[in-house]
């Protein structure tokens, strides 16, 4: 009994290690923020979300996709109105995500759209609890 006992613990311990071994540092968080021309219409950014939203399961290492439009009632949105987070299982991830041919192809669906009027991106490292 004693010996199952410590086997089954072995065996866990190293299916946890071999989980965390995967992950190379902490998760990332890899906020964009779309500022779209005043003509965009809500069809053409329900595409580009679209299609943003498709690289979840695309590209590997992303842990998670949320977006959402901006409701802040402090008006100090600067014209930028809709946000898209990206959690990748951590830096190495979000490095390969960067210029894998998915994320390229989105980009160029992006650009010929004509609807983007600015961008800005920011990353951060999700501190373990």
């Amino acid at each position: 009994m004693l010996t199952r006992l410590l086997l089954s613990a072995a065996i866990l311990a190293s299916a946890g290690a071999a989980a965390f071994a995967l992950q190379s540092g902490p998760q990332v968080r890899h906020i964009v923020v779309f500022k779209y021309k005043p003509e965009a219409t809500p069809e053409q950014i329900e595409r580009i979300t679209t299609a943003f939203a498709a690289l979840r399961d695309q590209i590997p290492g992303i842990v998670s996709f949320e977006h959402g439009v901006n409701n802040s009632p402090e008006g100090l949105n600067k014209g930028f109105t809709h946000v898209y987070v990206v959690t990748f299982t951590d830096a190495a991830a979000r490095d390969a995500y960067l210029p894998h041919p998915q994320h390229r192809e989105f980009g160029k669906i992006l650009q010929s759209s004509g609807i983007l009027d600015d961008v800005f991106v920011v990353d951060y490292d999700i501190p373990a609890r």
